[in-house]
């Protein structure tokens, strides 16, 4: 039988003994008086020297960390190694544990706590070497930034986009005058995934708005799943939104309307053979996901490309368009169900953040390795189509459209987690899509496509940015830590992300479909959402799992509220606010429903019997050809669906205009319309 005893170890004082007596019951003896019982002594030791030098934001803290540098003779280890011996170093303590001698290594590093007196030890197989031994202090400063405040390039941002959002908002309301800087609302696009029905629905609600001068009305546009294909081609782009977007849209409807059965043809899998070995010998993680990344590059683009997250700093200059944000989910590999563990991940130009725990870090850093805040193993940038990888994931069925939806909070949560605890064995004949391999393949290619076609690629590792880092002795206590704790583990640090080796980085749509949570960080003080949403089906479940899940975290969003009659047949867009709190954004949602367009080409121009058929958009769930496993549009369909979108956003002009107005005089009534300014411990 196996007890778990949990003990607050704050309660101990250095150079103290504390003991504790814990009763020992099972779930059998809770009802009777006989159990047994574990005494514990505790004692801290007192660390002698002068007092360590601690980086902290008072949820997480970094500590003084040193590096051994353990060098060998290159000849002599490859001698043995040929003899079929080598040598094998151990620090326990540290962050790379044990490493062995291999034909290019000579010099291995070990970094650990400083003040935890790390111990080297070597096992030799009768060998004799000699090794030199170095310590070093590593950098005070870190490469984890942390800090909940907006990293500095997001605040140069925000002014730059300030000025440009004021003078469309000026033109757009037809305002007599100039907005002061604290008048100037915040305006965010909110986009939900859905595989390409996603990627093709948001060129043509993007087009609207700029066809009604509103994108530079934008600040933020956020993205998850297939929406954040959409932003990835964009933003390769330096001055996309002030450029017609018909030509990134012909692009996108070549790669849509075309046949895919050459991504596993002989040729494509010896290329993702020889780019999965590089990036392995690089000293990436490999998984699933990486594999599935490439599949996916050469689905969307045919081709690879060497472009990067960091590249679309370019697009973002002189503010010229809104700062994108790419929304993922982090979870545990195993043992614990999304209900129980999930966090918050966003991706920009800038950074990548987990915001629970305040910490970020510069994109480019992402894959690299981390302990105690420092870089100590340099990987070059990822392409982007890895982090796609991670972002997005078509070959698995949107989970959530099975679910039971209550009007209960509690009775949801609970049905969900019981959802949620076979979900791996849930595999209904409508979600797979069936592609036969070609009879010319064998052995190693014929595997991988098989792992291609039947595995799931839910998860995606890479390295921890967070590992070792340490939590203050009263983390759970922290304002910034309780507005993101919403995880049943959060009160329990050992089961944290910060002492995982691997980030697990899935889909959003594995927890609610969509990407608002960047958005609502306090820092960004967001006026007004335009929610643009892809589901089929019940085309308000997202928005209203949003609203639930903001109001138990205690953020401020408007209750979205419609009746039955709405329900059953929704209209093309709605406007929900909170008059009694000034903090709630004012969310313009826009379903995809085909309402008025079966008779109106556009807004106020009616159909001819002859352009009626044009009118007919199939949106019922999986009978429609936007199904989310659909891989292939004809081009009748993918025109149909943009032409839609891009109607729905025109023909309700004035509900966005209004409540863009309403937000520009909410700023106004308001003092507290000023940006934040920069803080935060790490890197400057």
């Amino acid at each position: 039988m196996q007890f778990t005893v949990l003990f607050n170890v704050a309660r101990i004082r250095p150079g103290e003994t504390l003991r504790e007596t814990f009763a020992l019951k099972s779930e059998k003896e809770r009802c009777t008086k006989k159990w047994e019982s574990l005494e514990v002594e505790f004692w801290m030791e007192r660390i002698p020297g002068p007092p360590e030098h601690l980086i902290t934001n008072d949820v997480l803290v970094s500590r003084e960390v040193c590096c051994l540098e353990v060098q060998l003779d290159i000849n002599e280890s490859r001698k043995y190694l040929k003899e079929g011996k080598n040598l094998v170093l151990t620090v326990s303590a540290s962050h790379e544990g044990t490493q062995k001698t291999t034909d290019d290594t000579d010099t291995f590093y070990f970094h650990c706590v400083k003040a935890w007196e790390p111990v080297l030890k070597v096992r030799l197989q009768n060998v004799p070497l000699q090794l030199y031994l170095q310590l070093n202090d590593c950098t005070e400063k870190l490469d984890v930034r942390l800090g909940y405040d907006l990293c500095r390039e997001e605040q140069e941002f925000l002014q730059k986009r300030k000025r440009v959002v004021a003078g469309a908002l000026k033109r757009v309301l037809h305002l007599e005058r100039d907005l002061h800087g604290r008048e100037v609302p915040v305006i965010a696009v909110m986009a939900t995934g859905g595989g390409l029905r996603a990627m093709s629905a948001m060129f043509g609600h993007l087009l609207a708005l700029q066809k009604l001068h509103l994108l530079d009305c934008v600040t933020y546009i956020t993205g998850a799943s297939g929406s954040t294909w959409t932003l990835a081609d964009l933003y390769e782009h330096a001055d996309w939104s002030q450029k017609t977007l018909e030509g990134p849209l012909k692009a996108v409807k070549e790669q849509v309307t075309k046949c895919k059965l050459n991504l596993m043809s002989v040729e494509h899998l010896k290329y993702y053979h020889k780019e999965l070995a590089e990036r392995a010998k690089a000293g990436h993680v490999s998984s699933f996901t990486t594999l599935w990344s490439l599949v996916q590059e050469m689905f969307l683009h045919e081709r690879p490309r060497k472009y990067k997250l960091t590249d679309q700093r370019k697009a973002l200059e002189h503010g010229q368009n809104p700062l994108p944000f790419y929304a993922v989910l982090n979870v545990k590999e195993e043992k614990f169900s999304t209900f129980e563990f999930r966090e918050w991940a966003e991706f920009s130009p800038y950074e990548v953040a987990i915001p629970k725990y305040g910490a970020s870090i510069r994109s480019e850093y992402f894959d690299s390795e981390f302990f105690m805040g420092r870089r100590v193993k340099k990987l070059p940038e990822s392409r982007i189509c890895y982090l796609e990888g991670l972002w997005t994931n078509i070959f698995t069925r949107n989970l959530l459209d099975g679910l039971y939806w209550s009007s209960n909070s509690n009775e949801f949560w609970e049905r969900w987690a019981k959802d949620m605890v076979d979900i791996d064995k849930h595999s209904p004949e409508d979600d797979v899509t069936i592609i036969e391999p070609p009879s010319c393949l064998s052995g190693k290619l014929y595997e991988m496509f098989q792992d291609i076609m039947t595995k799931r690629p839910l998860l995606g590792k890479s390295y921890n940015f967070l590992r070792g880092l340490e939590f203050h002795k009263d983390y759970i206590h922290q304002k910034k830590f309780i507005e993101w704790k919403d995880t049943v583990l959060d009160s329990f640090p050992n089961n944290l992300t910060p002492l995982q080796k691997y980030l697990c980085l899935i889909d959003v749509g594995y927890f609610i479909n969509t990407s608002g949570a960047a958005l609502f960080k306090p820092e960004r003080n967001v006026d007004v959402i335009i929610s643009l949403d892809y589901g089929l089906g019940n085309v308000f479940k997202q928005l209203e799992m949003t609203y639930k899940y903001c109001k138990i975290q205690k953020i401020p969003f408007p209750k979205v509220e419609v009746s039955k009659e709405e329900e059953k047949n929704p209209k093309e867009c709605y406007v929900f606010s909170d008059a009694e709190d000034p903090r709630a954004p004012i969310v313009i949602h826009f379903p995809l429903v085909n309402d008025t367009f079966k008779e109106f080409k556009e807004p106020g121009v009616k159909r001819c019997h002859s352009e009626m058929e044009e009118g007919k958009v199939n949106l019922e769930n999986n009978c429609s050809p936007y199904y989310l496993i659909r891989l292939i549009y004809s081009s009748e369909n993918f025109d149909k669906l943009v032409n839609l979108s891009k109607y729905n956003i025109l023909n309700n002009k004035d509900l966005l205009l209004q409540a863009i107005r309403s937000a520009v005089e909410r700023r106004r009534r308001s003092r507290t319309g000023n940006l934040p300014s920069h803080s935060g411990a790490g890197y400057p």
